[in-house]
Formats: structure tokens, sequence, C-alpha cells
């Protein structure tokens, strides 16, 4: 066995000495008292010697002296001095005193100054120094734990959680609002949502603001202060009189507009900001949007009230686009003061993001307007028919902002020959619109040169061949002669889908005369016959009536059949309409339609159940409102509603107003609403219209004077302009005053 003896050696015997014998060589000898005061003095813990009545240090080891600053002497010296605020805790200090006086060792946490003005921060292990002659305890010998370390690092640890938190908070933002602008188009809805998911996370209030010729709210229809211009230059300003203010503030806000600014810029709401400026507009709005009272000043003197909180100050940031700054987002801290780095930096990825996204869909919006003017402007619209009831539909696929090669014509060739054309090119871009075009041209010159199909698509054929048009096209050419009181109808087919042909409920496809697609006949093309008797209808198409991915093409083309089949309405917008409803709600392809109707003179007693929508896309021309007329006559004469001379002439009031004041197509919509007749027109136009007493020293300007006294009316913006809706007032024409 191994034991080991007094003097710290080792020795090796058949036994060991038991602690219970008593023998006194084998107790070590306690340390002097000298030994133990070097030991205090020479260790690396501060210790220190306090009196027990007021806590002065009376001793203090070399430790104490290092990590504070001072010796003992210092140390009594620093607790006469008042006690910094930043570590006064005067209920802390009072339980630490009075658990000392109940004699109890005890620990607490303090924070005791350098001699550097610093602090140490550490934790106290009080311990009481037992009195030789017994009773309460004169001294307590104090250790110090350091804690600077494992504070610094606890408060690094928290420093690096609370990044990391913020970090997802921020990522997290980033990604919902990601999720909103999924369905921007032009519309406003999820910037307004947007807007309240800063609210409820990073700030007290925020809203965003348009910036089209002048700042705007996202849901007004028209800019609410003057036009924007390059101004408050070299910090001068423009006073509404025209005169400059060379100390007059600058304006922030319109140079975060012109992009000389592109960081955020603080906005103070109460102070003076230049009359007709973006600033002081903005100021207004944030006030009468926002909760409190503030004034807002004028540079001039003037003041005006308005409600904000937060301070008084708002922070707005720049919404860039690709090449101007499409808005601004305006915010207003939780707290008062600075926007702190990590809000900014949200802040501003989610405006470059919406700008960006608002950007794209503004330019789609456009470019898709832009196609479909273009692609409606390759469609004529046909002059009324005599003898015939003609209705024509087009609508581009949703999803393609590119023109088409889808048309139609309905030529007036001579009093008793009508023609129709359907064809489609194939693709969806420019160079499809313009080998439609071509051909549109092509053959509408030869149809009115010789009017039997076969020969007419003959000739298109030598054409087309010497004019290589890069794309296949197909058609159907169609004439109808009148024949006494019937019609006849010639056609033929150059590989496109046949003409239906509906009689008394019976539905044929026309499949004679067919060929090849134009351009590759090269020879002799067929002509085919039908005489049509009262009540006969035809449907010309294009695929994307019927074409879908989830069936094909043969599939679709039943379908078709099978609804023509059951239809019930007895004029051509009517039946338009009802395979509309059925078969183009969702089209993946750019639609045409042409229904064509041999008038039944038993229509008058037999009327049939019809669809109570009807649309038609007019020409921005003075032949449009003649076309209304008659669409909307005709119209109540299918849905049974007496008195349409009334409808008659608000129609006509609106429609008229669209080509004088509007521009682009204008769309004519129809609604029988169960107590009356709903008239909506449309035009690319946003301002609104209004009523007038007339014009001085002309005739007109009382058009809507008269759609008031016929009918409720009113107005709404709409993704291509405005839409005036019209509701008629059931009963005769109102007596004329006299």
């Amino acid at each position: 066995m191994v034991a080991v003896n007094t003097q710290g050696t080792t020795s090796t015997s058949g036994s060991v000495a038991s602690h219970g014998s008593g023998g006194a060589d084998d107790r070590p000898e306690p340390p002097s008292v000298d030994v133990l005061a070097l030991a205090l003095e020479s260790t690396q813990v501060p210790f220190a010697m306090c009196d027990a009545r007021d806590l002065r240090i009376v001793w203090a080891n070399a430790a104490f002296e290092q990590a504070t600053g001072y010796d003992a002497a210092g140390a009594r010296e620093r607790q006469r001095r008042p006690v910094p605020p930043e570590v006064r805790r005067h209920g802390e200090m009072a339980a630490l005193r009075a658990r000392l006086q109940r004699g109890e060792p005890t620990t607490a946490e303090l924070s005791i100054p350098r001699a550097d003005d610093s602090l140490f921060r550490c934790k106290v292990h009080f311990s009481p120094v037992p009195h030789p002659g017994g009773g309460a305890p004169e001294r307590w010998i104090v250790a110090f734990e350091d804690r600077t370390e494992r504070l610094t690092h606890d408060a690094e640890q928290a420093r690096i959680v609370e990044a990391e938190r913020q970090e997802r908070r921020s990522v997290n933002i980033i990604v919902q609002v990601s999720d909103l602008l999924m369905d921007v188009t032009d519309r406003v809805t999820p910037l307004h949502e947007i807007a309240a998911l800063l609210r409820r996370t990073v700030v007290r209030w925020a809203s965003f603001y348009v910036n089209d010729g002048g700042l705007r709210p996202l849901d007004a229809a028209s800019d609410l202060r003057p036009p924007s211009g390059r101004g408050s230059r070299h910090g001068e300003t423009r006073r509404a009189d025209g005169g400059d203010e060379a100390h007059a503030p600058q304006d922030e806000v319109q140079q975060l507009l012109d992009g000389d600014k592109d960081r955020p810029v603080e906005l103070v709401l109460d102070r003076a900001h230049p009359r007709a400026s973006a600033s002081h507009w903005l100021a207004e709005r944030i006030a009468r949007e926002t909760s409190g009272d503030v004034t807002v000043g004028d540079v001039d003197g003037r003041q005006g009230r308005g409600g904000v909180m937060g301070g008084g100050r708002a922070f707005v940031l720049p919404v860039p686009g690709r090449r101007r700054v499409i808005g601004v987002l305006v915010v207003q801290p939780r707290e008062p003061g600075e926007l702190d780095e990590a809000t900014t930096t949200v802040l501003e990825l989610i405006a470059r993001r919406v700008g960006l996204v608002l950007d794209n869909a503004r330019l789609y919006d456009r470019e898709h307007r832009l196609a479909e003017t273009l692609q409606r402007a390759m469609l004529p619209q046909q002059a009324e028919v005599e003898g015939l009831d003609v209705w024509t539909y087009y609508a581009p696929n949703s999803e393609n902002a590119q023109v088409g090669g889808d048309w139609y014509d309905v030529l007036q060739i001579a009093p008793d020959v009508v023609g129709v054309v359907i064809g489609d090119v194939v693709g969806h871009d420019v160079e499809a619109a313009a080998a439609m075009g071509q051909l549109r041209s092509v053959v509408r010159s030869y149809a009115y040169d010789v009017t039997l199909p076969g020969p007419v698509l003959e000739r298109v054929d030598q054409l087309v061949a010497g004019m290589r048009i890069p794309r296949a096209a197909g058609l159907v050419l169609s004439t109808l002669h009148r024949d006494g009181e019937a019609w006849r109808l010639r056609w033929s087919r150059a590989g496109h889908l046949p003409v239906l042909h509906v009689r008394e409920g019976q539905v044929t496809q026309l499949l004679g005369a067919g060929g090849p697609l134009v351009g590759f006949g090269g020879g002799q093309r067929d002509t085919a016959e039908l005489v049509l008797a009262p009540g006969d209808v035809l449907v010309y198409h294009t695929d994307g009536l019927v074409e879908r991915r989830d069936r094909d093409l043969r599939e679709g083309l039943q379908a078709l059949a099978q609804v023509v089949s059951a239809v019930t309405a007895r004029d051509s917008a009517g039946i338009g309409e009802e395979l509309l409803s059925r078969l183009a709600d969702h089209p993946e392809d750019d639609v045409a339609v042409v229904v064509v109707r041999v008038p039944d003179p038993c229509d008058v007693a037999e009327r049939g159940r019809s669809p109570r929508r009807r649309r038609w896309s007019l020409p921005s021309e003075a032949a449009s409102v003649a076309r209304a007329r008659h669409a909307v006559v005709r119209t109540c004469h299918a849905w049974e509603m007496p008195d349409a001379a009334n409808a008659e002439l608000v129609v006509s009031e609106l429609v008229a107003n669209a080509v004088l004041h509007g521009f682009g197509h204008v769309s004519l919509q129809l609604y029988d609403t169960g107590d009356g007749l709903r008239i909506e027109v449309e035009d690319g136009n946003p301002a609104p219209p209004v009523s007038t007493d007339g014009h001085p020293g002309r005739v007109g300007g009382f058009g809507m004077q008269i759609v008031e006294r016929l009918a409720d009316w009113g107005w709404r913006q709409s993704s291509r302009g405005k839409v005036v809706w019209a509701k008629v007032r059931p009963g005769a024409l109102p007596a004329t005053g006299r």
C-alpha cells in the first residue's frame, strides 16, 4: 500500500495506520496566520475586508487593486463619492445591508466603478469573520468573482440571437410580400395588404403613393396635386406666384421622385413646406390619414390642419422602377426617433421589389392593351347587313400579351351579296399578326372582284406563294347570295375548321370544298353550295373556342355541336352569348366567332328563351352609334322589353360620347337585371363624363341630360379607361315640359 506522510513524501509498507488511532503524526500542521495572510495577498482572486458597520474597505489584496485600479485607501475614498446613476440600485443595496446586519453570508451581483470610471461587473461573496470573543462579526471577508467576460459573452450571444431573430423576421416579411406581389397586375389591393403587413410587423404606420405625373393615393382616380416639375434646385424653391425664395426648404420628396436622392428622407409634418410641392402635399395627406392633431405649415405663412401620430415625423422611401421612380413608401416608426438599420434594410428591399413587380405589371398591361388595340384594328366591324342577323366576337388570350393571328371579316360585296371570312395564322407574335394583316387585305381585295369562293382562294394561293409569307394559315371564305326570300351559301375551306349549320336543332358540319392551307393549294379549289331556309344559323369559329389541354380537337367539336343544338335564342347575339358562356369562360387561345342567322317570320310569334347578356366591340367612329341603336332595339325585342325607345336614346348618347370624347375601341354590353335594362359603355379615356347645360353658340352638349331624364346612371374606373353605366327606367318617354 501507499501512504502519504506529513512531509508529503511517499513510503511503502505492509499496512497503513488508521486515522481512528489518534496518532498525532498523521495530522498536518495548520498554516500560521502569516501564511494565510500571504496566501490571501497572493491569490489571483480579488479579496477585500470590510468593516461590518459601514462596509468600508479596510484591506484589499493585489488582485483587487489590479481589477479596480485602487488599493484599500483608494477604495475607501471612492466609497465616499456619489454612486453613478447606472449602478444606483437602492432597493437591492438595502436588502444586502439587511442580510449583512443579520450576519448572514450572502452573494450579490454588483457593478463597481473602477478608477478609470469604467464598471467592474462581478459577483460579490460576503462571508462574516467571527469575533474572537463571540457576538456579531466586526469584519466581512469579500471575494469578487469577475463576471465581465461572462456578461460580455452573454451579451454577445443575446446580440447574435436577436440578430438572427430579426433576420428571420425580415426574411419572413419579404417572403410574405413576395407572395402578395404574385397577384399584382395594375390593381392596388396587394399594395394595401403589404402596407397592412408592415404596420403589423415593423412600423407603426405605412402607406404607398403612386407617382403618375404627380403623387396620388393608390385608390385615387386622378392626380390630387399639381403636376410635378423639377424644382427645388440648389436651395431655391419656386413659389406659386412665380417668385424665388432662396432660403425656403427644399422639396426633398420631389428630389426622390426625380431620382436626385435614393435614400430615405425624413419628412417633418409640422414644418413649413413650399406650396404646391410634393413634400407639402404628402405632409397634408399623411396628416389626414393618421390620427392626432398637427398643423401643417406653408412657406408663405399659411397653415392647414391635419391629424398625425408618431411625433409628427415620417420617413419617405422611393419605390424605383426601371427608368423612373414610380412611387414612394411612407412609414412612421413604432418609437419616436430614427429608423434602425435592420428596419431600413427591410423597407428598402420591399420598396425595390414592389417597384420592379409593379413596373413589370404596368409594362405587361400596356403591351397587352397595345396588342389588343392593334388586333382589333385589324378586325374591321361590318356594316349592318340587310336581311341577315350577324353577330361577331373576338377576344385575345388573356395569358398572352402579344397579338395573334385570328381574324374575321363580314363584307357587303354587293346589295344582294355578303361575304364572311374567318381565319387563323399559326402563332401569337408580331410576325403572325403581320401575316394575318396581309392575308386579310388580299382576301378582301379578291372577294370584291370575284364572288365565287373557290377561284378567290386560287388567286390567294398564287399571291401568297410569291409573297413568301412565313406562317401557315387556314381560313373559310363564304358568300351569301340573296335568292328571293332565301339565301344561297357558297364556301371553300383552306385547312380551317368547318362552319356549323344549324336547322331546327340539327347541327351539320359543312365539310365540303376542303383543301390544304393557304399558299399550299397549287391547283383548283372547289366551291360547295347550300340553300339556307328562314331560321337557319351559321357558326364560324376558330380553334380557340373548342380546343383545350384536357381534350383533343375532336372532343371539342363534339361539345360545340351539342351546345349549338341546345341553343334556344332566336337572335345571333343571343346564340353567340350562349356559346361563349358555355365554352369560352377560360379560353386558352384567341377566340373569334361569327354567327349568321337568317331571320324567320315566326320569330315574332314564337319567342325563345334568350340569354340575358349581350356584348359588342365597336370601332371609335360615328357609324358605331347607329349600330349600337340597332343592337339595343333588337335585344329589347328578343327579351320582350317594352318601350325600347328609351333604351335606344340612352345607348345612342353613351356611345356617341365614347366616340367623341374617348379613344380606342368602344365596348357595349347590355344586361337584363330583372327590373330593367342595364347598359354599359366602356372606352379608353379615364376622365369621368360631365353633364353640362349645352355649348353656347353651337348645337349639342345635352347628351347626359337626356340620359339623366331616362335612366339612373353612373361611372367607374376600368382596366382600360372607364365604364359609363345606365339603368333604363321602365315606361314610355317622359313628357316634354312647356
